[in-house]
């Protein structure tokens, strides 16, 4: 079949697209920036890259018009303000709009468990956006679900941040709400199970694993499982400010994430029952079996998406297909240029493998002094790490970093810089290769923002000289060992 799929780059979606496309599916993939698209897809026969930002698009752009099922993955909750919720109103309906021009049937939309009385902007969103979604002239198919446990996974991997963190945790009182985990095995199965599935044509299913759960009881059998000794202790004292910040500084989500996440986190998510796991023939795996899978995809290095490497994680709103061309004026640069006669594709592999827990090679503690510094200025810090330890993909969160190229074929890394800076940072990595002799040219690009930003490129140049230069040299001392 001839398959829309939106949220390529979102936690879910680059999950369900390798099983779309290993089921025989051609997959139309709307992306806004071509550059975050992993390149074995930018040139797969079975996919095609349509470039379009819903919340901008105009006249001139068009869908296929062979389309035979969508499926509506975006979601956007880490802007300031709230304001996700007229973002995400806005993205469905340019969506539902762009698909009156094509032969779709269906459309099948993920969105969150809505039955408590009180919803958190988050939850009245998604229910926003499934009532705009559900005025196309097609069937809609919605599945709503809670927290999604996986490798990778927001809602995993802030419980793991905790846990692994905090022998004892002293914690907000939400972590009495009870809630209705599900494993994103379980998400799949259902998302593919109802494609073109007439018996789920304008219906609505909860979707949760087998455990009603607090979350408290969710950090415990985590512990269980890690076998480690852990105490929680629930606070009624803490404001949801004081929340935010809580989960800010133990976990690593940015703030604003934070923020939406606590309000959500005091309403109950339980799914209603329904026929849909026996209309399907799935049985979902309970919490602990969630976490088990999660852990032996973390233990093969083989987590393939993660909410980090999500715009979402970032704190900034910015449009990163307009960093790509690293500016030549107005700026101070920092360029290190080192020869070797050491195999290319080791020095890349080294280069590939830099930052997470393999570190920056040279004066790490530094690296990770100015990590708390930017994360006591309410910044991200160094604790978003990498997904992979030897992967890295455009897109991906990195650190402080964020992933603006890696072609492998070009041998060329680029970095743009999501810590709180009075200005814009670009580090990049190139290995060039020449008859005589190859080279790594590594460049530290600053463009600074008024007289603040030339005080801290002038306050910071002694340690950039020589962490920098650190740096280059220990790549290529490293490549081979």
């Amino acid at each position: 079949m001839k398959l829309l799929l939106t949220g390529i780059t979102g936690y879910v979606g680059k999950r369900i697209l390798p099983l779309l496309v290993e089921n025989g599916h051609d997959v139309y993939c709307c992306v806004r920036n071509l550059e975050r698209v992993e390149e074995k897809w930018q040139h797969h026969p079975q996919v095609k890259l349509i470039e379009i930002d819903f919340l901008k698009t105009d006249s001139h752009q068009r869908f296929p018009p062979d389309i035979e099922i969508a499926y509506y993955l975006i979601h956007s909750m880490a802007s300031n303000d709230g304001d996700f919720e007229d973002m995400e109103l806005q993205a469905a309906a340019n969506f539902r709009k762009l698909l009156t021009q094509t032969n779709v049937r269906q459309v099948i939309y993920l969105g969150g468990i809505s039955n408590d009385k009180y919803l958190s902007k988050h939850l009245r969103s998604r229910l926003n956006v499934e009532k705009e979604l559900s005025k196309g002239d097609y069937q809609l198919t919605t599945l709503n679900a809670g927290i999604i446990i996986g490798s990778g996974s927001a809602s995993f991997e802030i419980i793991r941040d905790i846990v692994e963190k905090l022998p004892i945790m002293i914690t907000p009182r939400w972590v009495l709400t009870k809630s209705h985990p599900i494993g994103i095995r379980d998400v799949l199965k259902f998302l593919i199970g109802v494609m073109d599935n007439q018996a789920c044509f304008n219906k609505s299913f909860d979707i949760g694993g087998k455990d009603i759960l607090t979350y408290k009881d969710m950090l415990l059998q985590y512990a269980e499982i890690r076998q480690l000794k852990r105490k929680v202790i629930a606070l009624p004292i803490m404001t949801p400010r004081l929340s935010s910040y809580w989960l800010f500084f133990i976990t690593s989500t940015s703030y604003k994430l934070a923020i939406n996440l606590v309000n959500s986190l005091k309403v109950e998510v339980i799914a209603k029952e329904n026929s849909l796991p026996k209309l399907l023939n799935i049985e979902p795996l309970n919490y602990k079996e969630a976490v088990e899978a999660a852990f032996k995809r973390i233990r093969q290095n083989q987590v393939y998406s993660s909410w980090k490497d999500a715009l979402s994680s970032s704190e900034f709103d910015t449009d990163y297909s307009d960093q790509i061309d690293v500016p030549e004026y107005g700026c101070y640069r920092n360029k290190q240029v080192v020869s070797f006669h050491k195999p290319i594709e080791e020095v890349t592999k080294v280069i590939w493998a830099i930052g997470g827990q393999n570190g920056w090679y040279y004066g790490t503690w530094l690296w990770r002094i100015r990590g708390y510094l930017d994360k006591l200025s309410g910044g991200i810090g160094l604790r978003r790490g990498r997904t992979s330890p030897t992967e890295i993909k455009n897109g991906d969160a990195l650190d402080f970093w964020r992933v603006l190229l890696a072609n492998g074929d070009k041998k060329r890394l680029l970095l743009y810089a999501e810590m709180k800076l009075p200005g814009e940072a670009w580090l990049e990595f190139k290995v060039v290769e020449k008859p005589e002799q190859n080279s790594l040219i590594q460049t530290a690009t600053f463009r600074p923002k008024g007289v603040w930003g030339r005080f801290y490129w002038g306050l910071s140049w002694p340690f950039h000289l020589f962490i920098f230069r650190g740096m280059a040299r220990n790549i290529i001392k490293k490549a081979g060992n």
